[in-house]
């Protein structure tokens, strides 16, 4: 099955709200990064000096995506590959991935 980048931005949004209560950050890189999607705290809950996600959100986000540990400071970061949309989409959504993505770059 093919999804693209926006029908993806808005259904993780989308499981992510439903299964945390809180919004989201979710968009689409621009550019050379279109096909790139990010996901992190909103504005309003990143922390101060340099806008990086909390260290609670990060942890949140973590479980809700079934990764291991906190996310990244600054972002998850999805490359452009109908495999690596898919699978954040199941993750966002509470299911095991039904494919994983795999680099595409070297």
């Amino acid at each position: 099955m093919s999804i693209d980048r926006n029908e993806a931005i808005q259904r993780i949004r989308k499981a992510l709200k439903a299964r945390s209560g809180k919004s989201w950050s979710v968009t689409g890189g621009s550019g050379t990064a279109w096909g790139w999607i990010q996901i992190q705290a909103p504005p309003s809950r990143r922390a101060e000096p340099y806008g990086y996600t909390s260290e609670a959100d990060r942890s949140e986000l973590g479980q809700l995506l079934g990764l291991e540990g906190p996310v990244h400071t600054q972002c998850v970061s999805i490359p452009a590959s109908n495999d690596y949309r898919q699978e954040y989409v199941d993750r966002a959504e509470g299911r095991s991935p039904a494919v994983t993505g795999k680099p595409y770059w070297d």
